[in-house]
């Protein structure tokens, strides 16, 4: 524990650090090659799709910002997600002049091909918990996705 840690910091640091490793463990999927899966996608081009969402649209700038990479790279990879139909390239609501990005529902079936993560697994594991324990599970994990990524944003990882 640093000196600027409080405990209850320390103790949640902790947690994340045991807990975290035993989803991936029984989660995770084998590796995945791209000429093995019916979208033949890249790794780039999976970890874009985990970073988009159905509802809510992402502005491509701030998609290159938080993978840390150049507008100009993203674009090829937009444009081929755009072909495959994984990505929807809309109009702000908030800003006409800006676009947004969303999954798919072609999106989702890519991406879940390819995820880190196994499905099946994952179906298995949250049918063991109820409805509110589920709920709140993925809450959390939303939760904490939230500051990482604003971590991201702020240039804060390594």
């Amino acid at each position: 524990m640093t000196t600027r840690e409080a405990p209850a910091a320390a103790d949640a640091v902790l947690a994340v650090q045991r807990l975290y490793p035993q989803v991936f463990l029984a989660c995770h999927a084998r590796h995945v090659r791209r000429r093995s899966t019916p979208f033949g996608l890249t790794e780039q081009e999976s970890s874009v799709l985990a970073h988009l969402d159905v509802r809510a649209g992402m502005r491509p700038r701030d998609l290159a910002a938080h993978l840390g990479v150049a507008p100009s790279t993203l674009s090829a990879t937009l444009a081929r997600l755009s072909r495959l139909g994984c990505v929807a390239r809309d109009r702000s609501a908030l800003d006409g002049r800006a676009a947004e990005l969303r999954l798919t529902p072609r999106g989702v079936e890519a991406m879940q091909s390819t995820s880190v993560l196994d499905r099946a697994r994952l179906v298995d594991a949250l049918a063991r918990l109820t409805a509110r324990e589920r709920t709140r599970a993925v809450a959390g994990l939303a939760l904490l996705a939230r500051a990482c990524n604003q971590l991201m944003v702020e240039g804060r990882t390594r």
